[in-house]
């Protein structure tokens, strides 16, 4: 008897792995929708760097020789303003929308420990504050009008300094308005802030705020920073 053929219609199908340079190239994409001029720029400043390699090459009398090595340099120039542009388009999509400031935290790696989800939120106007800590010490940051959100900022304040009296706390407000900092130098601000604690330090408060936060906190319909996060791989350009 013949063996019946097993039959793989319902298999689901296999998803192909995506290598490196679909990743570029929808990086390019994303960049070209949002600025259809920088084929032409990213172009320009390959062969801008390459010319560059030829003009050294014919002072030294070896034109070729310069000219392929300005080649590998020429790429790497490019890339890094293609990825320079994709984070300022990534950056541009989810300005003003809720969780905003998660996402641009996301993109900080090593040091610091960082709550993805709002640690303070007003129900009334769904103004939220999300919470970083790192060996600079504590670093609260606002979503909202500068009008209103200082009450807010100052309300999370206390209470994280009733729960670690000599640790430093930050206060930062991200936005548009005066004192306020643009979502793209969040992630960079908070960077820069003085370091004060030691690592075992970071640990420990790190542990305090997270059992003072144990408690579920509810976030008003709207308010979902996992939702309005990017691709952080496309804000780097990888």
């Amino acid at each position: 008897m013949a063996k019946k053929k097993t039959s793989d219609a319902g298999a689901p199908p296999k998803q192909k792995k995506q290598r490196w340079y679909h990743q570029i190239w929808d990086v390019f994409q994303m960049v070209r929708r949002a600025q259809p001029s920088i084929p032409f720029v990213l172009l320009g400043i390959f062969l801008g760097v390459v010319a560059i390699g030829f003009l050294i090459g014919f002072l030294f009398d070896q034109i070729l020789y310069f000219t392929f090595l300005a080649v590998p340099f020429a790429l790497l120039a490019a890339m890094f303003v293609l990825a320079r542009r994709a984070e300022s388009v990534a950056y541009q999509r989810i300005e003003g929308e809720p969780g905003a400031v998660s996402a641009a935290l996301g993109t900080i790696k090593r040091g610091w420990n960082i709550e993805e989800e709002p640690v303070a939120i007003d129900p009334r106007h769904q103004d939220v504050v999300f919470r970083a800590v790192g060996r600079p010490g504590v670093v609260l940051i606002s979503e909202g009008p500068p009008h209103r959100v200082p009450k807010l900022l100052e309300g999370e304040r206390k209470r994280v300094a009733r729960v670690i009296p000599n640790v430093p706390i930050v206060l930062l407000q991200c936005g548009r308005g005066e004192g306020q900092v643009p979502l793209p130098k969040i992630a960079a601000t908070v960077r820069k802030q003085k370091p004060k604690l030691t690592k075992s330090e970071v640990a420990e408060v790190s542990k305090r705020l997270r059992a003072l936060q144990s408690r579920a906190l509810p976030i008003p319909k709207g308010v979902d920073p996992r939702r309005a996060r990017p691709d952080r791989k496309g804000m780097r350009g990888r």
